[in-house]
């Protein structure tokens, strides 16, 4: 059996095509009428690299999708965020030792920026406390929480004032006492979801730590944060661009993933949230100074120079703090 789906993603790898050019652009949508700082910031220019073709066990070759255009994303009237559901919820499960574990003061500041959103830790939940269904992983002798129960915890948790409520666990996750292991799993019309980021520490594989650890686990934590974020707001896995909506079957895959947006889903936010470009693109570039993610923060300045011009860029990125 095993063999039989090794065949079957190397040929689905071969069937999955890049989208053309012109495919990407009708992705992105029509943007006459609209503002002309947000049509800058959509053009998609050389700061987005298009998707390439699938290596064999790559998310593609083993996960065909058609892809979600932003004409799609509208007509799917996905939840959008109001005056009464206007914050997201981060609930830390089990402990985040500063040893091993993101900051929790990190992520919720870079969820903020990310989404123009207020962000909420919540307290620590203890395990026990739960009172969820764990196991131990046979292969990895781990502790594992099975999903369900802490989606039916979180459903009863839920603020009034929430978009959404996300638990974040440094421990492992299952589905279904027939799978090994998931990153995480949502409820998305019911505004809940989990997932950890135990296998993003090189620890959890008896690799040894190496001197940037904290700054690799941060950037991995960051990317699954925004990325199973998104999907809270309907938006789908990208296939037209390198985004961080990309799927990933690994974390080769994974780390290949850029931290930011392509045009396309970037629109799909923005036409959720609201948020101002130029002003998130400043919060971001602040985030990644002071996260030392230097790259990004190279990037982001890129990007707001091209939106605004060179004048009204220094103004947005030397801000102290978001007007908003």
């Amino acid at each position: 059996m095993t063999v039989l789906l090794l065949i079957f993603s190397a040929d689905l790898a071969m069937s999955f095509e890049p989208p053309t050019t012109n495919q990407r652009l009708q992705a992105i949508g029509s943007t006459d009428g609209i503002p002309e700082t947000l049509k800058r910031a959509l053009i998609p220019d050389k700061h987005f690299e298009p998707i390439p073709a699938p290596k064999a066990h790559d998310w593609l070759a083993v996960h065909p999708e058609r892809g979600q255009t932003f004409d799609d994303f509208v007509k799917s009237k996905a939840n959008r965020p109001g005056k009464k559901r206007s914050k997201i919820y981060l609930q830390p499960l089990g402990q985040f030792t500063k040893e091993r574990s993101p900051s929790l003061e990190s992520l919720r500041d870079y969820a903020a920026a990310y989404f123009g959103m207020k962000v909420e830790v919540l307290p620590t939940l203890d395990l026990a406390e739960a009172k969820l269904t764990t196991r131990t992983n046979q292969f990895t002798r781990n502790r594992q929480i099975l999903t369900d129960d802490v989606l039916i915890f979180l459903k009863k948790k839920l603020p009034a004032d929430a978009y959404c409520l996300l638990a974040i666990t440094m421990e492992d996750l299952y589905p279904d006492e027939s799978w090994n292991f998931v990153f995480g799993q949502a409820s998305l019309r019911e505004r809940v979801a989990v997932y950890s980021f135990a296998r993003y520490d090189p620890a959890f594989y008896g690799q040894q730590r190496g001197k940037d650890y904290e700054k690799i686990l941060l950037r991995r934590s960051c990317k699954v944060l925004v990325h199973e974020t998104a999907h809270m707001f309907g938006i789908l896995h990208c296939i037209y661009f390198r985004c961080v909506l990309n799927g990933s079957n690994h974390l080769q895959e994974s780390d290949a993933r850029p931290m930011h947006l392509c045009p396309v889903c970037l629109r799909k936010l923005q036409h959720s949230i609201g948020f101002d470009m130029a002003k998130r693109y400043g919060n971001l570039y602040r985030f990644y100074q002071k996260a030392g993610f230097n790259e990004e923060a190279r990037w982001t300045t890129e990007r707001v120079h091209w939106i605004l011009g060179e004048k009204a860029a220094r103004g947005i990125l030397d801000e102290k703090k978001n007007a908003d």
